[in-house]
């Protein structure tokens, strides 16, 4: 199931940094997104051809914008920090880890991001095809 979504980072409303998963959020044409909505396990590849493992989260937020008709891509790079505003990113997405869900809680949100990051990190240990 892989696919390649490619875009520029925008400046969100900086969730995900309060979450302590920070995202970069790639402003990309919603007809650019094949995939169903979710959190999958991918990749990122900067502009200087460095490649990041990702959770990657596609869909409209539901725990904080039940109402939204926005579909934003959001990528989690796995041990990185650093700002990449304003740069070109290729996001693949590789392996589906879940749907999207409302949580009631931010507290529980954060649980279940703890655990989608350690399943992206064990996809994304392995080789790639």
């Amino acid at each position: 199931m892989r696919q390649i979504i490619e875009g520029i980072v925008v400046t969100g409303d900086q969730r995900g940094r309060e979450l302590g998963f920070p995202t970069a959020n790639v402003l990309v044409d919603e007809n650019q997104v094949a995939s169903s909505e979710g959190v999958f396990a991918g990749y990122v590849t900067r502009a200087d051809g460095t490649i990041y493992a990702s959770a990657i989260s596609v869909g409209r937020r539901p725990t904080f914008y039940a109402d939204t008709a926005q579909c934003l891509v959001e990528a989690h790079l796995l041990d990185f920090a650093g700002d990449l505003y304003g740069e070109h990113l290729i996001v693949e997405i590789v392996e589906h880890v879940r749907s999207q869900e409302r949580f009631e809680s931010v507290d529980e949100l954060i649980d279940q991001i703890r655990e989608d990051v350690a399943n992206v990190r064990a996809i994304a240990t392995l080789p790639r095809s």
